[in-house]
């Protein structure tokens, strides 16, 4: 909710109060945007719901809180409409107002939480010993969307990085290659990403046929539990190599994460056992310590367990969520636990949250949220695949996705007969290439399956990446034909709005903190998406009606004004994405 929608709605409780009685305090105000001129710019629905508990007429119950309700500093006189529908419209005087008030705000008017706190988003997750394929693009891209939303909010994040570097796979991965490659244990960079997954696979298939390698594989993780000098050491440099694989896409994509892996929290997980056993949850089912989940059931309808201990002695996921979770709120301080993860570990998450509560490890001021998302689907509808049948590379498909901007951009100067340099090429075509993936993956609601397309990503028509850097581009041309400095554009540019385009513009751009306090608590950058996409189609349309450089003063300083607090707008929401902007394209 927006300042102005802040202010109307308390105005709007306190007139129901006056015309109605104490007793109605606190009643709730469904004021909301109508986007639509005919109703104005807010409208109350109140009077309905008032009218039963009254006993009176709806527009009587409107008309007796309109003789009560003051909103002359903001908004014309109030209009009932309809059943009872209160229409409020902003007053030109006050939007003109609000807008030379953020002119001077490098926030935009967009105010720091009132109440900060520390809050952990988990995300990203990729395996060790595996490269990140497609499916790491959605939690790697919305966690850091949602990381960068709160930072923006003033909120203290830890932006973390869960990765698997811990278990049974490195036992048979260091059995393996101790057989066919002993150096890669010993020497640094002795495998790159690729031979280290195809080393991964073969291992696999040792292991799944070979029970006395497994037996030896299971000893291995034994070792590298007891921190056996030579099992550590090969342990460290497959981590290693892994992670700069990682950093390479991290780098392209833009992303900082601290890695607290599975084995960072290792050292908790006795303790996770030993603190449920007392709490009198654990129970034992087939040698394994499990918690029975309360609403789980399986076929034969009995409760299913949540296994915190196999009947080896060993621990899994679950043990090691736990283990974090209790470790993020003790330790680290969180207030809010965000993790971002596919909508297949539901199940997973409800149970450790579950018996997280059962156990009284979460306190009431602590909110644990799980952030699922949907699949990433090719075009025919199916799991996003090579042609192979192979699970796509992350790599291999941002590297595409900048080819394929490339060879747009090129054709396009061929055909304008531009020449430009290379570094602007190569610049150009990495941030639209790059930006393209991210908006078509951020712009869905995220709890959808979706259906990846290059070709659409990177229209310059639509609700692209491309699309919005463009109307940013635009605006910047404006300054370079005019010669304008906008820094200079301060609250001393004063705005006047007379054209219809105009008022649509002005009001869309004051709702821009509205729509980062939705997504700061609904956790879904959709919405922040959809209010960048109405702005550049407001901007464009505001472009095409009203002459910018050609008109008279003060319309001409107006109209830039509202030209660069457009592009402020966009380059604020898209760095919120992690999408930077381009001042030519």
């Amino acid at each position: 909710m927006n300042v102005t929608q802040e202010q109307l709605k308390l105005k709007v409780e306190q007139a129901t109060v006056a015309a109605f009685g104490a007793e109605l305090a606190g009643t709730d105000v469904m004021l909301v945007s109508t986007n639509n001129p005919k109703f104005g710019d807010y409208q109350a629905n109140l009077a309905l719901p008032l009218a039963k508990k009254l006993k009176q007429q709806p527009r009587a119950v409107a008309q007796a809180i309109v003789d009560k309700l003051d909103v002359s500093d903001i908004c014309e006189a109030p209009e009932i409409a309809g059943p009872g529908f209160i229409n409020l419209r902003l007053k030109t005087e006050y939007l003109e107002a609000q807008l030379s008030a953020i002119q001077a705000d490098e926030r935009l008017g967009v105010p720091i939480s009132q109440h900060p706190k520390r809050e952990i988003v988990d995300f990203s997750s990729p395996n060790i010993a595996k490269e990140m394929h497609v499916g790491h693009l959605r939690s790697t891209i919305i966690g850091d969307s949602i990381a960068r939303i709160l930072e923006f909010k003033g909120h203290d994040v830890l932006r973390l990085n869960h990765v698997g570097d811990w278990g049974t796979q490195f036992g048979m991965l260091i059995t393996y290659l101790r057989e066919v490659y002993p150096e890669a244990l010993t020497t640094a960079n002795a495998l790159d990403i690729g031979d280290l997954v195809d080393f991964y696979k073969k291992a696999k298939a040792r292991f799944d046929a070979d029970e006395k390698f497994q037996e030896i594989a299971r000893s291995e993780v034994v070792r590298l539990q007891a921190g056996a000098e030579d099992t550590t050491h090969a342990w460290k440099l497959l981590c290693e190599q892994s992670r700069k694989e990682f950093q390479i896409i991290y780098d392209l994509l833009d992303i900082n994460l601290t890695e607290r892996g599975e084995s960072f929290y290792n050292p908790y997980l006795k303790a996770v056992v030993e603190d449920l056993e007392k709490a009198g949850l654990l129970e034992e089912s087939d040698g394994a310590k499990v918690v029975f989940l309360e609403g789980f059931t399986n076929k034969e309808g009995k409760p299913l367990p949540l296994i915190v201990q196999k009947t080896d002695g060993g621990y899994n996921y679950a043990t090691t969520d736990l283990a974090a979770l209790r470790q993020r709120i003790q330790k680290e301080g969180a207030k809010r636990l965000i993790y971002v993860t596919d909508a297949g570990q539901a199940n997973h998450f409800a149970g450790v949250f579950q018996v997280a509560r059962r156990a009284e490890w979460i306190p009431d001021d602590v909110e644990i949220v799980h952030v699922p998302f949907g699949l990433v689907l090719g075009e025919d509808g199916k799991k996003f695949k090579t042609r192979s049948g192979d699970t796509v590379r992350l790599r291999d498909l941002l590297d595409e996705a900048v080819t394929r901007s490339r060879n747009d951009l090129e054709t396009r100067l061929k055909e304008s007969g531009n020449n430009e340099t290379e570094e602007f090429i190569a610049n150009t075509s990495k941030v639209v290439g790059i930006s393209a993936v991210k908006y078509a993956d951020l712009s869905q609601n995220r709890t959808t399956d979706y259906k990846f397309s290059f070709d659409r990503m990177l229209s310059l028509k639509g609700n692209t990446a491309p699309y919005m850097l463009y109307a940013y581009a635009r605006v910047k041309s404006i300054g370079r034909e005019g010669n304008i400095d906008f820094s200079k554009f301060g609250a001393d540019a004063k705005i006047l709005l007379r054209e219809e385009s105009e008022f649509t513009l002005a009001k869309h751009i004051l709702q821009l903190g509205e729509v980062i306090n939705t997504v700061e608590q609904e956790l879904l950058p959709n919405r922040l998406c959809e209010y960048l996409y109405d702005l550049s189609d407001k901007y464009n349309k505001f472009y095409e009606n009203c002459p910018v450089l050609k008109s008279e003063e003060p319309v001409r300083t107006s109209r830039l004004a509202l030209c660069d607090l457009t592009a402020r707008t966009l380059k604020l929401g898209l760095s919120l994405l992690g999408i930077q902007v381009l001042e030519r394209m």
